[in-house]
């Protein structure tokens, strides 16, 4: 994988939401149901923040909050790090690593079209490499490759 849009191609550009005014809990059953790590916080087409497994345990279980009582607003990370569908999976993985976060909403034109995650990083990657395994190994035994 070279570029954020081929990685969509693969893993499909289905983003799951949730308003800033929805209640922690509903974000959970979401991410249990749908078993994803994180939501997107939407206000009509404008990305607010992401809401992810993580701001739950920082922010409601480990400070005795209330998950049906708390507002996604509360705890989300708002104002995220986003990127466009053209930049590179080696472009995000920096970010992500310096900026210590997981999740990546992806934006073309002001519109919302994909969240890429950490985990589809590193799957993207290893996939390259083996792909990079396989011709070695082929060009080492001196058969050419199938097209």
């Amino acid at each position: 994988m070279h570029t954020v849009k081929e990685l969509l191609a693969l893993k499909g550009s289905v983003v799951w939401t949730i308003s800033a005014e929805a209640s922690v809990y509903e974000a959970l059953a979401i991410m249990a149901d749908r078993e994803i790590g994180a939501l997107v916080v939407v206000n009509g087409a404008g990305v607010l923040g992401v809401i992810s497994e993580r701001d739950y345990a920082r922010k409601i279980e480990l400070r005795g909050r209330i998950s049906k009582t708390t507002a996604v607003k509360d705890i989300m990370t708002p104002l995220p790090i986003v990127v466009r569908s053209s930049q590179t999976t080696q472009e995000c993985m920096a970010m992500m690593t310096e900026k210590r976060i997981r999740h990546l909403p992806v934006i073309d034109n002001g519109k919302l079209v994909g969240i890429i995650s950490i985990g589809d990083i590193v799957k993207s990657i290893i996939s390259g490499q083996e792909l990079l395994i396989k011709n070695l190994e082929t060009y080492i035994v001196g058969t050419t490759l199938p097209v």
